[in-house]
């Protein structure tokens, strides 16, 4: 595989027109870093994906014909970004390490591996709950060694927790969760709406105009939010006090957005959100399959609530098998998957390893912005309303069907002298804050943030 050759792929996954695909340039090829997976590749090409799509969006709203404008990316800083989370600083500084000392991986009783997820506090109480045991790591540890791994990870589920067992390759495709998703694409793009067209009229950047609703947290679907601010997007987060957060993760994938706060537990909160909805082009969404379905805002109820709604759905083991509604993450989808295993493996390990940055994230996150800019211009063109499936396990589906790297070849790790070089910064109510640029170089429509992150709930439930 290679960087175009998997761009291509993703190109012709979203039938978009082929000729498009010679104004890309991938440069900088000085080695991916240490993975037995093609973590360079899926970085470079789904950046690539979004950008390019952002220049033919506006290639279609300013109805040039030529020339088009060239697209470059940066190998390099490609993975950069997606270890964005590891370069941010404030002022200076590092920001404050608010990880979970419980995270990590652990042997069961039948000589089997687990992974927990405590990445806020009541996942650590809940995993104490279900162990009895104290709060120290040995003592999680010896707790641990009495269970078997795929009952602790059953038990710990049923709690609404978040952990995987570290499975083989095999073992996954041999799971029912696997055989359910087998057939599903990477991504969805699916008419599920009739709508007039939506014409998109010329403007200085490809998402000028366009307004996101971002309902998520964490890395992806951040991400993939953040990346449609790049282009210009005007991108509302949408999060609530109750609930938990990375002020890290916060504050980088809240460049280009303002931040407001609405209790969905409440009358009153619904109510604004679905008055910001009907204004709205895209509603992206990150919570589990049927969570906000249930207090009344399914792609469904919302698209005839705002005809044209672009609805977006991330998830992390899909919307349909046994494991639709469970929770997880990045790395727990590595361990469930086989991707954890293979790492281990291919690192000598006496257990199980991991990717060298959170790619199913990050990918995820640039498909999403990828697949959301795709819908936008088939709105304008065919009309409809239109959802955006996407999910942590499909994209790891994606990264295991690529041909597998010697763990070293042609791989180096990023100096501080590439970091650096990746890097900018800007006054916010933060202080001053350093933190990974967009990767894409566009000749006519650069990708930048024209705002810098806000604590969340420092703006108005209310579009300009």
């Amino acid at each position: 595989m290679s960087s175009e050759s998997t761009l291509q792929a993703l190109w012709e996954m979203a039938d978009c027109e082929p000729d498009f695909l010679q104004e890309v340039i991938f440069n900088n090829r000085g080695g991916q870093l240490p993975s037995t997976f093609q973590i360079g590749d899926i970085a470079s090409a789904t950046i690539a994906a979004q950008a390019l799509a952002a220049a033919r969006l506006w290639h279609m709203r300013t109805g040039r014909q030529s020339p088009r404008q060239q697209i470059s990316v940066d190998l390099r800083h490609s993975m950069a970004m997606f270890r964005a989370d590891r370069y941010l600083t404030i002022n200076n500084q590092a920001p404050p390490d608010d990880g979970p000392s419980l995270f990590g991986f652990y042997q069961t009783g039948d000589g089997q591996w687990v992974q927990l997820h405590t990445n806020f506090p009541h996942h650590s109480a809940g995993v104490l709950a279900v162990l009895q045991c104290g709060e120290q790591r040995d003592e999680v540890a010896a707790a641990i060694r009495h269970w078997n791994a795929e009952a602790l990870e059953t038990r710990l589920a049923d709690a609404g927790m978040c952990a995987s067992m570290i499975r083989s390759p095999e073992a996954w495709q041999a799971h029912p969760q696997a055989a359910a998703i087998a057939t599903l694409p990477l991504f969805e793009i699916i008419r599920i709406g009739d709508a007039p067209p939506q014409p998109m009229s010329a403007a200085a950047r490809p998402l000028s105009g366009v307004r996101v609703l971002d309902l998520s947290r964490i890395i992806a679907a951040p991400v993939g939010a953040r990346a449609l601010a790049a282009h210009g997007a005007d991108v509302l987060a949408v999060s609530a006090a109750h609930l938990p957060n990375f002020s890290s993760l916060v504050i980088d994938t809240g460049r280009g957005k303002r931040a407001t706060q609405l209790d969905l537990r409440d009358a009153g909160g619904r109510s604004q959100l679905l008055e910001l909805v009907r204004g709205a082009d895209v509603f992206l969404q990150a919570y589990r399959p049927g969570s906000l379905a249930a207090l009344g805002f399914s792609a469904e109820e919302l698209c005839k609530l705002r005809p044209g709604l672009i609805h977006v759905d991330l998830s992390a083991y899909s919307h349909v098998g046994p494991w639709a509604n469970r929770r997880g993450f990045d790395s727990l989808v590595q361990s469930a998957t086989g991707i954890a295993y293979e790492e281990g493996v291919a690192g000598g390990l006496n257990g199980p390893g991991k990717l060298p940055c959170q790619a199913l994230d990050y990918a995820t996150g640039f498909l999403i912005a990828f697949a959301t800019i795709v819908a936008l211009q088939r709105r304008a063109v065919e009309g409809g309303s239109w959802q955006v499936r996407v999910s942590l396990a499909q994209t790891g589906r994606w990264l295991q069907n690529m041909p597998r790297r010697g763990l070293y070849q042609d791989a180096s790790e990023l100096t501080e002298a590439e970091i650096a070089a990746t890097l900018q910064t800007c006054a916010s109510k933060y202080g001053l804050v350093s933190a990974v640029a967009p990767v894409e170089r566009m000749a006519g429509t650069p990708a930048y943030f024209d705002k810098p992150p806000v604590p969340l709930g420092n703006d108005g439930a209310r579009w300009w």
